[in-house]
């Protein structure tokens, strides 16, 4: 989503770190480049203009111009600030003392609210009972929508059978979760193309019923500063706690997360990153001031290693690298693991640096080669797979026919594979692997 801001921020530093001495002039060249680049990425007007005064006060002090690294000190502060800007620390979800707690969605129609409840409920379910109830008897097949990714989950689903009015439905689902002992209950309510006295009103109703620990207004990052136009009016009209921003993994310019908790005064808590049920991420102001600035993401990377790679096959891995066993049938299970972590643009942008490289820019990772090398290795016998040197002109054809892909596709992955195994036996001589577990415990 930032791409195009990062790269122009990259671009007006990289200018700046190039000059040993920094003077008053240099600043505000640069703060003029950063305020275009902030605008064309449809940030809230009033905002950039507080953003780039409030820059330019601690980038022309004593601190920054006669420092050692004028550049990297402006640089820093730009970091802090854009944390700053979008609600310095991450925020919990505040369930409150009610058993169930009530969690309230709200937004227009076509944010994704339904598949964000979803999303949400399975993300609680790591630590909480939660169950699930749809208000929405207006949009076709909106309840039945909410089943289906309620299964999914082995979440509970309220079902609303006869009733027809919004408020009793959220009531009665409240009190069938209290008898079933569920800890929390999320609300998907109705919305709108736009904002209207009838929706405020059922909305209301809504909240006055339930008396919700949380309501999580749902903005599409899509619509740039019309969402936190939007939020904006839903926090005055019934008021909101939070913000849930969705499709994040898209193509918009990412303006309106860097306004919202400017503009309405309520954090973001979680970002949705993709179409699947387990693409919602806890939002960290740091790590995405960190990724807009091409610094990488770490922690983020190290976390989804932790949550999808699995810990036997790793261990297995880490035996076969120490008897220099590492086989194409290894190969292929790590290429498993990476798959299930997300997008490879995305992951390879979490790495410090690695986003900067215009090799990587140029090459843009693409997730249907990964599809393709997993096809050929399952066209291989076991024996192929555990010894690679058998694999001769006649096996190449027979395993590029079974598998759909050229012979030159066989030949180029055998290539890329007798490589890695190269470099996986310089770590497992130079004891690499227990320096790679304790940098990257997954």
């Amino acid at each position: 989503m930032f791409e195009n801001l990062a790269d122009k921020l990259e671009s007006i530093f990289k200018k700046l770190k190039g000059r040993g001495v920094l003077n008053e002039e240099n600043v505000n060249d640069a703060l003029k480049e950063i305020r275009m680049a902030l605008l064309e990425a449809d940030v809230n007007f009033k905002v950039v203009k507080d953003f780039i005064e409030d820059v330019r006060l601690r980038a022309i002090g004593s601190e920054v111009l006669d420092s050692i690294t004028p550049g990297q000190q402006v640089v820093k502060i730009v970091h802090e600030r854009l944390v700053d800007l979008m609600g310095g620390v991450s925020a919990n979800i505040k369930f409150g003392a009610r058993i169930p707690a009530p969690i309230m969605l709200v937004g227009l129609q076509g944010c994704g609210k339904t598949t964000t409840a979803a999303k949400l409920a399975r993300l609680l379910s790591k630590e909480k009972r939660v169950y699930l109830v749809s208000a929405d008897i207006y949009r076709p097949a909106a309840m039945e929508q909410l089943a289906i990714l309620g299964k999914q989950i082995n979440a509970g689903v309220f079902t609303a059978g006869s009733l027809k009015d919004p408020v009793e439905i959220c009531a009665q689902a409240l009190e069938q979760a209290k008898k079933d002992g569920y800890e929390v209950i999320i609300i998907d309510t109705a919305g709108r193309l736009h904002i209207d006295d009838l929706l405020m009103e059922e909305l209301r109703k809504i909240k006055e019923k339930v008396n919700p620990a949380e309501i999580i207004y749902v903005a599409d990052s899509m619509t740039g500063q019309d969402a936190v136009n939007v939020g904006n009016k839903f926090n005055e009209l019934i008021g909101i706690d939070s913000v849930i921003m969705t499709k994040m993994d898209g193509d918009a310019r990412g303006g309106a997360a860097l306004s919202l908790k400017a503009v309405i005064g309520k954090p973001i808590k979680f970002v949705g990153i993709g179409e699947k049920i387990d693409a919602l991420e806890v939002f960290h102001p740091e790590r995405m001031a960190s990724r807009i600035l091409g610094m990488g993401d770490i922690l983020s990377l190290v976390e989804k290693a932790q949550a999808t790679i699995d810990e036997k096959t790793a261990l297995q891995l880490e035996k076969s690298i120490r008897k220099n066993g590492f086989s194409l049938e290894d190969f292929r299970n790590q290429l498993t693991q990476i798959k299930k972590m997300g997008p490879l643009k995305d992951i390879l942008g979490m790495i410090p640096g690695l986003g900067k490289m215009k090799s990587l820019k140029d090459m843009q990772p693409d997730d249907r080669e990964l599809v393709k090398v997993t096809a050929i290795i399952d066209s291989m016998t076991k024996k192929e797979r555990y010894n690679h040197l058998i694999i001769d002109g006649r096996r190449r054809k027979r395993i590029a026919l079974g598998s759909g892909t050229s012979v030159q596709d066989v030949n180029r992955l055998l290539k890329n594979y007798v490589e890695i195994k190269k470099m996986m036996k310089k770590f497992s001589q130079k004891d690499g692997i227990k320096s790679l577990r304790r940098n990257f415990p997954f």
